[in-house]
């Protein structure tokens, strides 16, 4: 998977870089980053101009190439930024080292992404929050067809377009506290939290009726 990430980086910019739609809706979220933060996959650290400034964040990425294409944009950061070569299923973190956890576009590339929630919550301290800005199947008959058939291909460059994203965030035991769209159904802003107590909570998934009843179409 590494190799993967490692060809893509050279035109990863190049088929990521715009901001003309996701830009403000990444910075809206990113603005709840609070305290230590873990940023997962940061690759070539196009995100890191929406972070807010002053905070202490690690960023990792699976791919070397990526995070050495990353490192002139970290070290512009108005705060501490690190970057580190780690895999998200496997995080060499203690339990309960961060605050806030934030992910941009990863689940769909992670090859078991149940794994990596599970290792999210482990190293999330207590009443720490989950921010993911993540695309995921549509729930619409017709767009959730047509995410599995794109995914037919996009999985041989290491994208599934067809996750179950929600899903996994509450079988892996988080709280989902908000979600808001950045594109229909299928970019999403998600907030949700681990519990600072060990007490059983309803682990179904708000509708998005609810949840995007504040939402703004970007």
């Amino acid at each position: 998977m590494s190799r993967i990430w490692d060809l893509r980086a050279r035109l990863y910019d190049v088929c990521e870089g715009s901001d003309l739609r996701r830009g403000p809706a990444k910075a809206e979220l990113f603005r709840h980053m609070r305290g230590r933060v873990l940023f997962l996959a940061v690759g070539t650290g196009l995100d890191i101009k929406h972070f807010p400034p002053g905070l202490d964040i690690v960023g990792i990425d699976i791919s070397e190439a990526m995070l050495r294409r990353a490192d002139p944009r970290a070290r512009l950061y108005a705060g501490n930024l690190k970057l580190l070569h780690m895999d998200a299923m496997g995080l060499a973190f203690p339990d309960a080292s961060f605050d806030t956890i934030v992910s941009s576009c990863t689940m769909c590339s992670v090859p078991d992404p149940i794994r990596a929630f599970r290792e999210l919550y482990r190293v999330l301290r207590p009443g720490g929050s989950l921010l993911m800005f993540e695309h995921v199947r549509s729930r619409n008959p017709i767009f959730g067809l047509a995410l599995d058939f794109m995914t037919l291909w996009t999985r041989l460059g290491g994208t599934e377009m067809n996750r179950n994203t929600l899903e996994n965030v509450v079988a892996a035991g988080f709280r989902i506290t908000q979600i808001e769209s950045a594109y229909l159904d299928i970019v999403l802003a998600i907030r949700a939290t681990k519990e600072a107590t060990n007490h059983r909570f309803n682990d179904t998934i708000p509708t998005h009726r609810h949840c995007l009843s504040a939402a703004r179409a970007r």
